[in-house]
């Protein structure tokens, strides 16, 4: 099974029942967290209303950071979330059944909680918020769950290469930030106190989540479509499936190549080009990730399966690195935005999740579920008589 963000919710006071289980989408989760904190402490400690494909970094360091993060991260981390988001729907499906419940009133609830949970997150911590996103386009996939495979996955493959037709000048039309706002940003998050932060945080994330419904969610319900296909063919439960070796040995070297010199354009040539490149490679370097993590899933000795099981609290695990790095970065915090270099922030953010992950696994020695999944398993199973 998986849990938090995208697990098949069993209803509240049930027992768990030990059933064989895959292992790749432990190893997906939990590689996929650490992946989207390094993209995510980009915005969260450095300025976030610039545009966004204007080359970022003051020093040779930073800008080396940027080429890892957006060569390596950017794009893919949200792809393997996504991804994972659509075997949630399938594992959620046979949870559903298992139980005789109603799977539409339990997904409709699910896509509540994470609208509910993804605008609360949006407002005070993180406008570049994916849960909101998830719920909307999650709704639409709903429409899809009964598609046969092939049909999933030339949807699927569709929608992706939509949004590399889209997102590059989606992104290269917004208009320059006005200089009275970047100073705004400036004296607010350095030196304002919770609420003014969380009140401009809201303005910004409702300026631009209808956006990022277009450029993201495409590619989502892409993701979306791809997941929910590897489930009804059975690839999820099988790490030695030949099509997860192909995806490896075909995608991985030259998604990856070509996305770093995509994001080493971004940063030292045209970057428009640079952009454009880098979000065209992202889906076949997700695709190489998808295979390697494959073949990283083996049965797992204790550290780790301690830690596969923390990652399975995703989404704690998400808001909680939104939740503590912008304290730590704010004014009302620790003070830090624009104050370390980038390659430190990105180490404090592994570090971060990292913390959470054992925070994590020692409250699951006591607890079944995270804090903000036991919120959510509460809104899904609403109204259900169990």
């Amino acid at each position: 099974m998986t849990e938090g963000l995208l697990d098949p919710i069993l209803p509240p006071g049930a027992a768990k029942k030990r059933v064989a289980r895959s292992l790749m989408p432990d190893y997906l989760r939990l590689i996929a967290l650490f992946g989207i904190v390094v993209v995510n402490i980009q915005f969260i400690a450095f300025s976030a209303v610039g545009s966004f494909a204007e080359p970022g970094g003051e020093t040779g360091l930073d800008r080396l950071t940027l080429l890892l993060v957006n060569g390596l991260a950017l794009f893919k981390s949200y792809g393997l979330f996504s991804f994972m988001f659509g075997v949630g729907l399938g594992f959620l499906m046979r949870s559903a059944q298992r139980q005789g419940l109603s799977f539409g009133r339990l997904y409709r609830n699910r896509m509540i909680g994470l609208l509910i949970l993804g605008i609360a997150h949006g407002c005070l911590f993180f406008p570049g918020d994916i849960l909101t996103i998830y719920a909307v386009t999650g709704s639409i996939l709903y429409l899809f769950r009964d598609w046969q495979v092939a049909r999933l996955v030339r949807v699927g493959g569709a929608l992706l290469i939509l949004q590399i037709l889209i997102a590059p000048p989606l992104l290269l039309v917004a208009p320059e930030t006005p200089p009275d706002i970047v100073a705004l940003e400036h004296n607010l998050l350095t030196e304002g106190g919770f609420f003014e932060a969380a009140l401009f945080r809201s303005v910004g994330f409702a300026f631009t989540v209808s956006a990022f419904l277009v450029i993201q969610g495409v590619a989502a319900l892409g993701w979306f479509c791809l997941g929910r296909a590897a489930v009804k063919s059975g690839m999820i439960d099988n790490a030695r499936h030949p099509l997860w070796r192909r995806a490896r040995r075909l995608c991985l070297v030259p998604g990856v190549a070509i996305s770093l010199i995509g994001a080493a354009i971004w940063q030292w040539g045209p970057p428009e080009l640079g952009l454009a490149i880098t979000i065209a490679a992202a889906p076949v370097a997700t695709l190489g990730y998808l295979g390697v993590i494959a073949k990283l899933s083996r049965p797992p000795r204790p550290i780790m399966a301690r830690a596969l099981t923390a990652g399975g609290s995703s989404l704690s695990v998400y808001l909680g690195q939104s939740i503590i790095l912008t304290t730590i970065f704010s004014g009302y915090g620790f003070g830090l935005w624009e104050n370390v270099d980038r390659l430190t922030a990105t180490a404090i953010a592994i570090a971060v999740t990292a913390g959470l992950i054992i925070a994590l696994s020692i409250w699951r020695t006591r607890f079944t579920l995270g804090p903000f999944e036991w919120i959510l398993r509460r809104i899904t199973y609403s109204g259900n008589r169990i």
